[in-house]
């Protein structure tokens, strides 16, 4: 197996790393990723530049001394992971973001650029999601080729006649799988509705739980593609004033009920709309994720 996704995930990080601005889009080539999951009693590993959002306490006053810079020490952790993507394959997912790009592509790199760094620490990925007839559980395994056939399969798997709900992939790994696991959910606001306060809370209580989502565009202008009918919108309602804003506030109705569950929750989420931010959102992800868990 070719390893298509990885290399271009690769290529996309690289890029994120030489790029000059103040979002710490390094800091997810540079091991960041090593010190979220984990507790304080855990081995020494090196130095970093301190970056906003870094617990004071990992500051390494006497390097910091040396170097006139502000650093702080990492860890690493003593056991490995489970880490299980859990990704939406409905057709919903052929539509694009509110930056017109294809929300499959989007939920793609997302999940493959985060399982790319929990294959650089060794760590053991799992997905879970449904193809148009059965139930997709790929065991925990390391190594990027694993990542790779997720990648490949999920895409495979997501298409026009997909009518699966993320709710019976959850429901799945609550039923089966017993091992203590960090859940990532990639899915978009439809699927956030569908997964209801009791499930989420079922999850947080034996599980770390993070949250991706994938944006929706809006429903207005010209040829504006409809993935249930699977052709374009009559203008009757694209440029319908009155529909578009009913439409518009059943959209934030929705935003607001299921945003207030996640928080409820303590899960931590982040919006995604586009593949050239994808390093940027992670590492902001992570690093609120390690914020919360203090």
């Amino acid at each position: 197996m070719r390893l298509n996704y990885i290399s271009q995930i690769k290529s996309n990080l690289k890029k994120s790393a030489t790029i000059s601005t103040k979002r710490p889009t390094s800091n997810i080539l540079d091991g960041s990723y090593v010190s979220v999951f984990k507790g304080r009693s855990l081995n020494f590993d090196d130095l970093r530049e301190y970056v906003p959002g870094d617990d004071v306490k990992d500051i390494d006053w006497k390097a910091t001394a040396r170097s006139q810079q502000p650093l702080v020490r990492e860890y690493i952790a003593e056991k490995k992971h489970n880490i299980l993507f859990v990704l939406d394959t409905n057709k919903r997912m052929l539509g694009d973001t509110d930056a017109l790009v294809e929300k499959k592509e989007v939920a793609l790199y997302a999940a493959g650029t985060l399982a790319y760094l929990v294959s650089r620490n060794g760590d053991y990925i799992s997905a879970a999601f449904s193809s148009e007839k059965s139930m997709r559980f790929f065991p925990f395994k390391t190594g990027l080729m694993n990542v790779e056939n997720i990648l490949q399969t999920y895409a495979k798997d997501t298409t026009r006649y997909n009518e699966s709900d993320i709710v019976r992939s959850l429901d799945y790994i609550m039923r089966n799988i017993r091992r203590r696991m960090i859940i990532i959910i990639v899915t978009d606001i439809e699927g956030r509705r569908a997964i209801s306060d009791r499930l989420f809370k079922r999850l947080v209580s034996m599980h770390d739980v993070l949250l991706l989502d994938i944006t929706d565009t809006d429903a207005s202008g010209n040829n504006v593609f409809d993935i249930d009918t699977y052709g374009i919108l009559p203008d009757f309602f694209t440029k319908d004033k009155k529909l578009l804003k009913r439409e518009q506030k059943r959209k934030e109705s929705i935003e607001k009920e299921s945003a207030e569950k996640l928080k409820k929750n303590g899960i931590v989420w982040s919006k995604l709309n586009n593949t050239e931010d994808i390093a940027f959102q992670i590492t902001e992800l992570l690093n609120r994720h390690k914020l919360e868990k203090r």
